[in-house]
């Protein structure tokens, strides 16, 4: 039993305290604060409504290094699980060492003035956290988190040497808006329209955003295009699994999101370089965040379902080439009744909880930074089947014809 303090009351740290309230054995003392207090009470009554639990909430801006310090020295969790914006990461990296702390997360660092999405900075803490004997475990959301330890399974039951690796995420939902993004809009669109990059022998391969595009049939969603894009596992997996000669990431999205882009892009509303509107410095693209519907809003008209998962190929035990997929489908409604909150929420809040347990129990531990990959993925699968995630492996004819 341990103390946690989760720091982000979005969807996703919804769903994340949701799910700890539903492992009281494990986090017997939960701690909920971001900037706005009045959505961490809202969050706070709907657990205490959904399970019986009481947790705390506090006030707290993460970008303070200071304050955020002071806030977990009041509370003195074991761990801190930053479910806030990216940005802020190195922030509450540094509060926890200066705490004393282990410190985890669901994505990785990067500046606000730069569509950028690397690892550097957050692997430069790897002396900083090791020498303190504390853990920092990076990226255990769905993508990243997830797909990275899916990739760890296959590697380890299934498959000696992984080939190539692709990442296909598929969101079939429907929330009936004219346009809105399933999470943070800012960091959506920074992510959508920046650059494509994969890996591929040894070196990255950089294309426009949204340029490649192929169509694939998933489970229970039914044909959709997606698009090729960059992702930050990408990197931890072509650092920690060498072996893999191609990694990509693909993500669906329908035609109508991708008109209502293109349009804000044209006319100059995706920009995060500030303008100057009515004598203040304004940045277009959390002007246009603050006019977007809420995403955590989303979860009472949302229908449908996701399908995340992996496609990889590579020499299997018996020595043969095979490819194997092995993948989640998540229902919308379902992940709405349990928590109130869609599943794209879901899906990240869920493995933030067990990413959390993991470190909590000891079933993961050391001293340093660390990503999914390096990481035994068998208790962490184990813990997806029984909290609410559990997935499939089957076995495909060949490799991706793409």
């Amino acid at each position: 039993m341990s103390k946690v303090l989760v720091i982000g009351a979005g969807g996703v740290g919804s769903v994340a305290v949701h799910k700890m309230a539903m492992n009281a054995d494990i986090f017997s003392d939960i701690t909920l604060a971001s900037r706005t207090l009045s959505k961490c009470d809202a969050i706070a009554q709907s657990v205490k409504e959904r399970t019986g639990v009481v947790i705390k909430t506090a006030q707290i801006d993460a970008d303070d290094v200071t304050a955020t310090t002071a806030l977990i020295k009041l509370y003195s969790p074991k761990l801190v699980v930053n479910l806030a914006l990216p940005y802020q990461d190195l922030a509450i990296m540094d509060a926890c060492l200066a705490a004393g702390v282990h410190y985890m997360d669901t994505a990785n660092y990067e500046p606000r003035d730069e569509a950028h999405f690397e690892y550097s900075w957050q692997w430069a803490y790897q002396d900083r956290f090791k020498d303190a004997g504390l853990m920092a475990l990076l990226g255990s959301g769905f993508d990243p988190g997830v797909t990275s330890v899916f990739a760890t399974y296959l590697k380890k039951h299934y498959l000696d040497r992984i080939d190539t690796l692709d990442i296909l995420d598929c969101n079939g939902g429907d929330h009936g808006q004219h346009f809105a993004t399933n999470f943070n809009p800012e960091i959506n669109i920074r992510e959508v329209t920046a650059p494509a990059r994969h890996w591929e022998n040894g070196e990255w391969v950089t294309t426009p955003a949204l340029s490649h595009r192929q169509t694939f049939d998933f489970e229970a969603v039914g044909p959709k295009n997606m698009y090729l894009m960059y992702h930050e596992e990408l990197e931890s997996l072509a650092k920690h699994l060498p072996e893999i000669k191609r990694i990509r990431f693909w993500m669906t999205f329908g035609d109508a999101y991708l008109k209502h882009l293109e349009v804000l892009q044209n006319v100059g509303m995706t920009r995060i370089d500030p303008v100057m509107y009515e004598g203040k410095e304004i940045i277009p693209l959390q002007f246009l965040k603050a006019v977007l519907p809420e995403p955590s809003t989303l979860g009472a008209t949302t229908k449908g379902k996701t399908n995340i998962g992996d496609i990889a190929t590579g020499i299997a035990k018996d020595g043969s080439a095979k490819t194997y997929y092995i993948y989640n489908i998540c229902d919308h409604e379902e992940a709405f009744a349990e928590t109130g909150n869609q599943a794209v929420s879901y899906t990240t809040g869920v493995p933030a909880m067990i990413g959390a347990a993991m470190i909590l129990t000891g079933a993961w531990g050391g001293a340093g930074v660390f990503n999914m990959e390096q990481m035994d993925p068998d208790p962490y699968m184990d813990m997806l089947n029984r909290h609410g995630l559990p997935w499939k492996v089957k076995e495909l004819d060949g490799p991706l014809a793409f």
